[in-house]
């Protein structure tokens, strides 16, 4: 069993396997349990975590979460833009990916940058993100 990637929010790790594949334990509130999404994670290229949740990209460009809805785990809100993700940053407390486009889209909680849309119409030709462990991103 060969790793790719492992990762870890404030209590739980998530790894991605040789083929593809995903594992989390720990504290199953804090994304240590990935069951509900474990289906829908193959193909799996990189992950990324915030404190309390788990994003990973899949070999599609699109994006599957889970762990502390407050965090980051959900994000129903903007599923429907996760599409040709390129990468993933996170906060303390949310995720902003960047698109193959060059936009933006963030997700989470609110305090730790997970709403853009005060800046959105600025987040194009983003070819980079930097996160704070607090609650900033910075994107050039």
């Amino acid at each position: 069993m060969g790793l790719q990637q492992i990762q870890c929010s404030s209590h739980a790790f998530a790894a991605i396997l040789a083929d593809g594949s995903v594992v989390s334990w720990g504290d199953p509130n804090l994304g240590g349990d990935c069951s509900a999404v474990q289906e829908q994670l193959k193909g799996v290229r990189q992950i990324q975590n915030t404190c309390g949740a788990f994003a990973a990209i899949l070999a599609d460009g699109s994006v599957v979460t889970w762990g502390n809805p407050d965090d980051g785990g959900d994000s129903s809100v903007v599923q429907d833009q996760l599409q040709n993700v390129q990468q993933i940053q996170a906060t303390g407390g949310a995720f902003a990916a960047i698109l193959a486009d060059g936009s933006v889209v963030a997700w989470g909680h609110k305090a730790y940058g997970g709403d853009s849309s005060a800046v959105q119409d600025q987040l194009k030709n983003v070819q980079q993100i930097q996160a704070t462990g607090g609650g900033a991103f910075a994107a050039i």
